[in-house]
């Protein structure tokens, strides 16, 4: 038997690619995501609030925002994945810790994997709380059978699912791969947010065969559900 989930329209953001006509370029091909560390405005939420995030943590709370504002979804659950999670962030905690022999407070505390989410719950005022997963070896299909496991036995009706990865700072050139085996660009900054449900309803209308459908990459996903 199939396994299905049902998942929404996504909400997206990437530098350089910005209206819904541009993402279908961008699924057709025909437009790229920029790899700069631009970042959205946030404009929602206090300047003192946003004053130090990073690009990662600035999408994510786009993209939450925009998810629950254009959906109506609600306060539910959220799951959170990325591949490398706040990285410029880690890279300055490590050189203070290389070069100052120390690590200040604030630095440690915003890189920590769970972040961006929870700067995303805080920011939107959710209290459902929220998962954080890692998959190992770029594998998203792992991740993403993870986020729907709930829904599919049925302990969750609903959650919003949250794909982030930032620029991969230029120190780590060639430390990390570059591209898939399907040649899927590693290092594309690029958010998505979508509710994704277990049952069919007006939100979730576009149906994932989690057995049949491509799920070897975030980006794999997001073409399909665009």
């Amino acid at each position: 038997m199939d396994k299905k989930i049902y998942i929404s329209k996504p909400f997206c953001w990437a530098p350089g690619v910005t209206s819904a006509e541009e993402w279908q370029e961008w699924k057709n091909g025909s437009r790229s995501i920029l790899k700069t560390t631009e970042a959205p405005a946030i404009s929602f939420t206090p300047p003192l609030f946003r004053r130090r995030l990073s690009q990662l943590c600035k999408m994510v709370i786009q993209a939450v925002h925009d998810i629950i504002e254009e959906s109506g979804c609600g306060d539910i659950k959220q799951t959170f994945v990325s591949t490398y999670g706040d990285i410029k962030r880690q890279l300055d905690v490590s050189r203070q810790t290389l070069i100052d022999k120390e690590i200040l407070p604030a630095s440690f505390s915003y890189s920590v994997f769970n972040a961006p989410i929870g700067l995303a719950s805080l920011a939107c005022k959710l209290k459902s709380g929220y998962s954080v997963l890692f998959p190992a070896e770029n594998q998203f299909k792992d991740a993403f059978l993870t986020a729907a496991a709930p829904l599919l036995c049925g302990d969750e009706e609903a959650q919003i699912f949250v794909f982030g990865n930032e620029l991969i700072p230029e120190e780590y050139s060639g430390h990390f791969p570059a591209k898939t085996a399907d040649g899927t660009d590693l290092n594309e900054p690029f958010v998505f947010a979508a509710v994704i449900s277990g049952k069919k309803s007006q939100t979730c209308g576009r149906e994932i065969n989690l057995e049949k459908s491509d799920l070897s990459s975030a980006q794999a996903l997001l073409r399909e559900i665009l």
